[in-house]
């Protein structure tokens, strides 16, 4: 990054250190929201705090999050025993147990073995060699973190640049390559949205829509996986259509065999005793996590394998993450002796920054709900409620997507659902027709290198500049804002049981128990 920009961004981290904290006090003593409740006013001002240092990146994004254990019982909002249960949840387990698992896939070469494979079953064309490398991407990110997926995908594609320039020169693949590396940057967020575990923003959703709504059915894995895949599956294709038209070389390449997929591949050699354990319990754990609950649209009904258990309802997606996940502990390994499958200077390499984040996420949503200042949101927004819930929907997926183009996803989606939350309850509209939308489009950020760490990643090597990244980028952020709003409005309320006229049970006592 230039010199300039690292000053102007260390000039702002500054001024935000000082500005944000005397915005907040400015709120505390003249704000006022609401004359009968003042934890409005100091959650508003505590919200405002974090949202500032989160967008600046004042401090560290994991301390901001802390806020909240210090702030919330020093003002009376929530106390200090309660937000602390915040920080650690069956999500944040599930995140824990699905990260144990892709670092035992990195640490036996499992995840570059699967990734190999696709592409030498793809074959060698200039549109194949893309498919290949964003449906390696978008699957691995599925069951993967997106960064880690972009970091593992990125010295594959470079190699192949590499092996494409020696043979056909640098000025025929140079546009190539732009596309190539954009398909995996986009592929990792597109990928991610299918699966609860694929992207912080789902397991945010759905704490968050937990806390605010505790009588609300539970969004099992295997419910999101059939509400977002299709909504993956057409990002997908839309984003695969677009790279190839706009970055397909002007004359083919004959010379370039799968040979060089297949070179890569047998420098693995023969899969290992480690690899084909990871990879049968990672088989495991998927089906565990589709077929816990079971599947239910309308009058098709697959019953899930926890009824089997005496107490199915004691059972829930972290539990089987961990689960799975402990095994990796146990089974020795047969070419490290002394050592099993999982160690835990492996284990060591679990994002704890996110988690801390993800429990900010969730505390600052208990203050929102314990304060009443999501519904004091919603009050303030009732003049929405004459609006056609569609246009609704799409209002607030463009708002995100351009929101989260400059924000961290993660803490964009725990700031914003809490007031949609309100909204929804102040409108008499069914909360997921808002929540889940948002959700979704907190990861259709594919114009800046700031928006997503795959993003950044491929910028990082130099084959593209910020232009090609916004050209496309553009496009693609449209075609999901279309895409989100009309999957949720006419399948995800199939899926999640939505009558558009109908205010649900759920969300009334919840209502009524926050005034």
């Amino acid at each position: 990054m230039p010199k300039a920009v690292n000053i102007k961004r260390s000039k702002v981290k500054n001024l935000s250190l000082i500005i944000a904290p005397l915005i907040s006090l400015l709120v505390i003593l003249f704000g006022n929201l609401d004359p009968d409740n003042t934890k409005v006013t100091y959650t508003f001002a505590i919200a405002l705090l974090m949202a500032i240092w989160w967008v600046t990146e004042a401090i560290p994004l994991a301390a901001t999050a802390l806020l909240p254990v210090a702030l919330f019982p020093l003002f009376g909002v929530v106390d200090g025993k309660t937000i602390s249960a915040m920080y650690f949840n069956h999500l944040i387990f599930l995140f824990i147990g699905g990260f144990l698992i892709a670092l035992a896939m990195e640490r036996w070469n499992l995840h570059k073995r699967i990734a190999l494979k696709i592409l030498i079953f793809f074959g060698i064309s200039p549109g194949r060699i893309l498919m290949g490398f964003m449906l390696a991407t978008s699957f691995l990110s599925m069951w993967m973190s997106n960064t880690a997926t972009a970091m593992m995908m990125i010295p594959i594609a470079m190699s192949i640049i590499l092996k494409l320039e020696e043979n056909l020169g640098k000025q025929k693949v140079a546009r190539y390559s732009i596309g190539l590396l954009l398909g995996i940057a986009y592929s990792a967020s597109i990928g991610g949205i299918a699966t609860l575990v694929g992207t912080p923003p789902n397991l945010s959703f759905v704490r968050i829509i937990g806390i605010i709504f505790p009588e609300i059915p539970e969004i099992s894995f295997a419910e999101w996986l059939v509400f977002a895949l299709p909504v993956s599956i057409l990002l997908f294709v839309m984003a695969w259509l677009l790279l190839y038209f706009m970055y397909k070389p002007k004359q083919g390449w004959g010379s370039l065999g799968r040979d060089e997929f297949r070179d890569e591949y047998k420098l693995l050699g023969k899969a290992k005793y480690e690899e084909k354990i990871v990879f049968t319990l990672f088989l495991t754990l998927a089906f565990l996590w589709i077929f816990r609950k079971g599947i239910t649209i309308q009058s098709f009904v697959l019953p899930g394998w926890s009824t089997l258990l005496k107490t199915p309802e004691y059972i829930n997606d972290g539990t089987v993450a961990i689960f799975i996940a402990l095994i990796l502990f146990i089974i020795p390994s047969k070419n490290k002796k002394g050592s099993q499958i999982m160690d835990w200077e492996t284990a060591n390499k679990i994002p704890w920054h996110i988690v801390l984040l993800f429990g900010g996420g969730f505390a600052l949503a208990k203050g929102f709900v314990d304060s009443g200042l999501s519904l004091w949101f919603g009050g303030q927004l009732a003049g929405l409620a004459n609006v056609h819930p569609i246009v609704l929907t799409l209002v607030i997926v463009t708002f995100m997507s351009l929101l989260t183009e400059l924000t961290s996803n993660t803490a964009t989606t725990e700031m914003i659902l809490p007031i949609l939350a309100g909204l929804a309850v102040s409108i008499k509209v069914n909360p997921l027709l808002l929540m889940v939308p948002a959700t979704l489009a907190a990861s259709l950020a594919f114009m800046l290198p700031v928006a997503t760490p795959p993003n950044a990643i491929v910028f990082g090597t130099n084959h593209l500049r910020i232009k090609d990244m916004v050209r496309t980028g553009f496009i693609l952020n449209l075609a999901g804002i279309v895409i989100a709003t009309l999957i949720m409005y006419y399948w995800g309320s199939l899926v999640f049981g939505i009558d558009m006229g109908v205010f649900p049970d759920w969300a009334t006592h919840s209502a009524t128990q926050g005034k």
